[in-house]
């Protein structure tokens, strides 16, 4: 592998916002996977937590440290002493906190834009982070989706859940399967559900009609600058569950693509490129697109051991070859 240098012949330096990297899954996490490839490229590395951001005087800037990391359960990352340094002096900065999106993710990414203003290729694109909802977003491709609908009006929720039969209610703001409720509209506990969702009709959710292909898997598609992985990761919800996520017992597998599913990613990849959206997470249950991930979307490590493959290094193919131009 070549040192990947900027044009003055100095080594790239990436940094990473994420949560602490003490309570990672190695196996199975995503950042630390392009962590690897960042390093195995001769990338100098800088680790940074959402509450070490900081604006002064029109500049962001970071309390920060240099990292090192090892691909191993017990002892995979040392950290240098944090020093105070321009978001500009970095090269790439992958945005990887997790949800929920709320104001002070708002705020980070202000200041995230502040320094791909001044050329650092921040992915995903600070402004996309804000505008691209993982669940609203969906509504840019209705020819994908199930019927829904967002309203933070128990009365409307309820009716649509009566005309659908059965659907999954769930907030705009979480992850990993968090408050995700499937009722019907025989549910006797439907009214106390939706008062608890909406915060009595002060706040606003989705509903969505209920897919039963979810016994068959709950697909995450990546999708890297457009193009997507040639194989998904299915992960079927665990034993008393409806919910297909990892982080509520569920399994996995991967599977090939299949032609509905590259369907969908002609539909949404294009939009997706045009936002600046380097690397994202499409959820596809049966032949339904249900949610789209860019804020730290999940599954590389898992795919590529299945596999052989190596997402993180298209990523920073990509990467490198924008900062090249």
């Amino acid at each position: 592998m070549v040192k990947a240098v900027n044009s003055s012949g100095r080594a790239l330096r990436t940094g990473v916002v994420m949560d602490p990297i003490s309570g990672i899954k190695t196996y199975k996490d995503s950042t630390f996977a392009m962590l690897l490839e960042a390093q195995h490229r001769g990338h100098k590395l800088f680790y940074m937590e959402p509450g070490n951001l900081f604006v002064r005087d029109g500049q962001a800037y970071a309390d920060m440290q240099e990292l090192e990391v090892r691909d191993n359960t017990n002892d995979w990352f040392s950290l240098a002493a944090s020093t105070t340094r321009c978001l500009s002096d970095l090269d790439i900065l992958l945005m990887r906190r997790d949800p929920p999106f709320d104001m002070d993710y708002i705020y980070a990414t202000y200041m995230l834009e502040m320094a791909e203003k001044n050329n650092t290729l921040v992915i995903n694109s600070p402004q996309s982070l804000r505008d691209a909802n993982e669940k609203f977003f969906i509504t840019n491709f209705p020819q994908c989706c199930v019927p829904m609908m967002i309203s933070g009006r128990s009365s409307q929720i309820r009716e649509f859940v009566i005309q659908q039969g059965q659907c999954v209610v769930k907030p705009l703001d979480g992850m990993g399967g968090e408050s995700v409720f499937r009722v019907s509209g025989q549910d006797l506990n439907l009214n106390v559900i939706l008062e608890t969702i909406t915060r009595h009709d002060s706040r606003v959710v989705m509903a969505q009609k209920y897919i039963d292909e979810i016994s068959q898997g709950d697909k995450r598609i990546l999708v890297v600058d457009g193009e997507p992985v040639p194989f998904a990761l299915a992960r079927y919800p665990g034993k008393g569950d409806f919910r297909g996520n990892l982080a509520k017992g569920g399994s996995s597998k991967g599977v090939p693509l299949s032609e509905r599913d590259r369907w969908i990613c002609s539909q949404v990849a294009p939009e997706l490129k045009q936002r600046g959206i380097l690397f994202a997470g499409l959820d596809v249950i049966g032949d339904w697109l249900s949610e789209v991930n860019v804020t730290s979307p999940t599954c590389i490590r898992e795919l590529d051991a299945e596999f052989g493959l190596n997402i993180a290094g298209q990523l920073f193919d990509v990467a490198e070859e924008k900062l090249n131009h």
